[in-house]
């Protein structure tokens, strides 16, 4: 495994969709890893899961487990869908995920201008050959996110989804290598959502080490509480885009204090899903 772990992670269902992101940025097959297709160079890592659900959510927790040092990595849903009139080949950054069988649904957090119109989509656990005339159709979104969550904030988090059937041309229709066509042609708006994402997680990591030298130069934590002060600012961070209330000089004597004190605050935000 690399020395400097990557800190964008990419995850297509089908080799078809992964063929042209592989070529695209140069990646390289890691031989070392077995359960999974992955890819690597030295900012990006592509898992290739699986059709489904399950294989899904299992590459996500994999790959997350083998670059558990990275904090805040990017993590992209790369892949097709299904719609009944959306042309063939549109470019689609969603905004809603909605398991069809749980009746779950996600919200991903689009703070940055997306360089393609956005939708919602259902993740069904078969494909569906009567078409939602509202939402986009796949099988992996949904167990994408769901797992992805655990690992990242969720500004870092995003489906990117390529119309490959509808109505008019069935999935029975699709073929590989028209997949991979279809989403060669989005490179240049792939790469914008990488590169948005990556600068929010900069600020992110940037803002969490300045707070955390902050208040470690200013208060005695023990090096137990500074895994946990790392844990709530990583929290403040991913739930709000406020700073910190400013300290009173005085206020508190020592970490253990000002950790209640980041949990009060913690809780007074309002998190939706």
């Amino acid at each position: 495994m690399q020395q400097h772990p990557p800190r964008i992670f990419i995850y297509s269902a089908l080799p078809c969709e992964a063929k042209p992101l592989v070529e695209h940025f140069n990646l390289k097959k890691v031989t070392t890893i077995q359960p999974f297709a992955c890819y690597l160079n030295k900012d990006i890592c592509l898992t290739v899961t699986g059709l489904g659900k399950a294989a899904m959510a299992a590459g996500v927790a994999y790959t997350q487990a083998l670059f558990v040092s990275v904090e805040h990595p990017v993590m992209i849903n790369i892949g097709i869908a299904g719609h009944q009139h959306q042309a063939l080949g549109s470019l689609f950054l969603i905004d809603k995920i909605t398991d069809f069988d749980r009746k779950k649904s996600y919200y991903p957090s689009l703070v940055f201008t997306p360089p393609c119109p956005t939708a919602s989509l259902q993740t069904v656990a078969r494909p569906q050959l009567d078409y939602d005339p509202l939402h986009l159709c796949d099988m992996e979104a949904s167990a994408f996110y769901e797992t992805a969550v655990r690992f990242s904030s969720g500004e870092l988090i995003h489906c990117l989804k390529v119309i490959s059937d509808n109505e008019s041309s069935p999935v029975e229709q699709i073929h590989p290598k028209q997949v991979s066509v279809l989403i060669a042609a989005h490179l240049g708006s792939i790469d914008i959502v990488l590169a948005e994402a990556s600068r929010l997680a900069r600020l992110i990591i940037a803002q969490e080490l300045k707070l955390f030298e902050q208040l470690t130069q200013r208060y005695h934590f023990t090096v137990s509480e500074q895994g946990q002060l790392k844990s709530r600012l990583s929290r403040w961070a991913t739930l709000t885009d406020r700073s910190l209330p400013e300290l009173a000089e005085n206020q508190f004597h020592k970490g253990k204090e000002v950790l209640c004190w980041l949990d009060k605050e913690l809780d007074k935000i309002e998190f939706f899903l």
